[in-house]
């Protein structure tokens, strides 16, 4: 898993003789300044602030109702999944929310320009002085002590009373920068010894110390034969200059899938002034690892590398936003997303996840199935770290997204003592896990009392193998662990079952999770043993059932196609 910068910040003073016009409200704060970072001092007033404001949606209630409608298998409108437009009509905020908060930033001597499909998400520059003012504010530099990144951020910001129900947030404000971007764990060295090129459909032992194509081929009944579906797309989404190496996929399929040509690759998408940089040095391990196991798993099935630039449009959220947006705007958007970088959720508001997790029902509505790993921290979050009570994830606390942990090992499978797992704070349970996780409470008893949201929404949903994949990065061999090997891979399997169901005149799957957690249930087989350590416990036990290390467990592949019909 990757942990990815989320920046944004406000700080709310009540300095005399600052101008208030209008009545103004508290709307977003937080309490301390994040653990990390220092106050530096008051940002220059002539700085230029790139912000961005998200309208309150239309009735995005009705679009969540229509999401569960065509994702839930006992419904009558399954698998009917929703337009561009049908989407957008949900969306768009209502007009006296556009003119309300479009006059008062012209009142202002502001003009902002609308950068979402749906008309949600508005941008404008101002200066840090006149920020300020605007918003009751006191935006100031903060630096983080290890890394020296500096940020503009306030601790709090307020809002005329009149735009209450009209404006949702204001972003970058209270949400500060997570600097310390990390990478898929190497766990021998990209130039080590790897495993034999296997191609048997027994599980070999060499399984058991590095893992291939071949291995997960064999341990979940993974189809070699080739898709035939064109319009069955798998995206893969890259971040923070992270390259996918067309020479180093050809050297993987060479070794590992001799069975298919070695010139098979992926089709390049980019955003925001992304690229993707071929010289062997650029060669990222996150990237290379999801576009080859996504290829090399994925037989045939057509597969987009996402390549997000630093010229964000979404507010520093470091691309999150805008590769949705993007994806958004797409007549044919891809039926799979995977997404191996993710943050701890409280490194970003409650009102920011919310916007974000609603963008993901956005595009779950329109048949899009949306994947991210868990995190590679146990019960501390996405990466390990200190802590008294335990650190969900983002966005795999959200309910419309389908989160990834890990396991390791065969005959049996055991959950991988970094995948991360647990109970969101900002997040409530959805129904469609309520029984399955109410099951696992029950049977947790006392276990880590207090530490933890009991009634949070509770991840992973699944879990596949993520531990000794083998990579090839500039060339060279070499294994890496993290759930960001889980996450392409049950991408891939998710693609392959798509490409059934589309060759059958059927839909894809769309969102996962209302089938993953009724029909589906029985396609996985159960992870009982193992746990993710953290926070100076030993966090929480696999056990019979859902559990949040391992979700409801590894797929099975015959189970899955005979689960949706075929």
């Amino acid at each position: 898993m990757v942990a990815v910068s989320l920046l944004v910040a406000s700080l709310f003073t009540l300095a005399l003789g600052k101008p208030m016009a209008r009545n103004l409200q508290v709307h977003e704060a937080r309490e301390d300044i994040p653990a990390g970072f220092s106050l530096r001092g008051a940002a220059s007033p002539d700085t230029t602030l790139k912000l961005r404001i998200a309208l309150v949606q239309g009735n995005f209630a009705e679009l969540e109702q229509k999401l569960y409608d065509v994702s839930t298998p006992s419904s009558a409108n399954y698998g009917q999944h929703l337009s561009k437009e049908e989407v957008e009509q949900y969306i768009a905020p209502k007009p006296e929310s556009v003119n309300a908060v479009n006059s008062w930033l012209v009142e202002n001597g502001l003009t902002a320009k609308t950068i979402s499909p749906a008309g949600d998400w508005l941008a404008f520059e101002v200066p840090v002085s006149k920020a300020n003012e605007l918003f009751d504010a006191d935006f100031s530099v903060f630096t983080h002590d290890e890394t020296g990144l500096e940020a503009i951020r306030t601790l709090s910001y307020s809002i005329p009373a009149e735009l209450q129900g009209h404006l949702d947030l204001v972003h970058p404000t209270v949400t500060f920068p997570n600097p310390k971007s990390h990478l898929p764990v190497i766990s021998s060295p990209i130039n080590a010894a790897a495993a034999d090129n296997i191609t048997a459909r027994a599980v070999p032992s060499s399984c058991a110390r590095s893992i291939t194509p071949a291995c997960l081929q064999a341990l979940y009944g993974i189809p070699t034969t080739k898709a035939t579906q064109s319009s069955n797309k798998l995206a893969v989404s890259g971040f923070i200059d992270q390259f996918a190496n067309q020479a180093d996929l050809q050297t993987f399929l060479k070794k590992f899938r001799t069975d298919i040509p070695s010139s098979t690759t992926f089709t390049l998408q980019t955003i925001d002034g992304g690229q993707n940089n071929q010289s062997p040095s650029q060669a990222g391990v996150e990237a290379n690892l999801d576009i080859q196991y996504t290829i090399g798993v994925a037989t045939g099935v057509p597969t987009f590398f996402i390549s997000v630039g630093d010229d964000f449009q979404d507010g520093d959220l470091e691309g999150f936003l805008d590769i949705i947006n993007f994806l958004l705007g797409e007549n044919a958007p891809p039926q799979v997303l995977t997404t191996s970088y993710g943050q701890n959720e409280n490194t970003i508001s409650r009102n920011l996840a919310n916007n974000l997790c609603n963008a993901y029902a956005q595009l779950g509505a329109r048949g899009v199935s949306i994947l991210f790993a868990s995190g590679d921290g146990g019960v501390a979050g996405s990466q390990s770290s200190s802590c008294r009570n335990f650190v969900p994830t983002f966005p795999s606390g959200c309910p419309f997204m389908t989160s990834v942990g890990a396991t390791q090992g065969i005959n049996p499978e055991t959950a991988a003592s970094f995948s991360s797992g647990g109970f969101s704070n900002y997040f409530g349970i959805p129904s469609y896990q309520q029984s399955a996780v109410s099951s696992y409470l029950s049977a947790l008893g006392n276990t880590n009392s207090g530490k933890f949201n009991r009634s949070g929404r509770a991840f992973p949903d699944v879990a596949t193998q993520g531990v000794n994949f083998e990579i090839i990065v500039g060339g060279e061999q070499g294994a890496v662990e993290g759930t960001s090997c889980a996450s392409p891979t049950f991408a891939s399997i998710v693609s392959l079952v798509n490409d059934r169901l589309i060759a059958a005149g059927k839909s894809p799957l769309g969102f996962l999770n209302p089938f993953l957690y009724s029909t589906g249930a029985s396609a996985f087989t159960d992870i009982t043993s193992g746990s993710n350590p953290g926070c100076n416990t030993n966090g929480f036990p696999a056990k019979a059932g859902w559990d949040p290390v391992t979700g409801l467990g590894t797929p099975n592949f015959a189970k899955l196609l005979t689960a949706v019909g075929l």
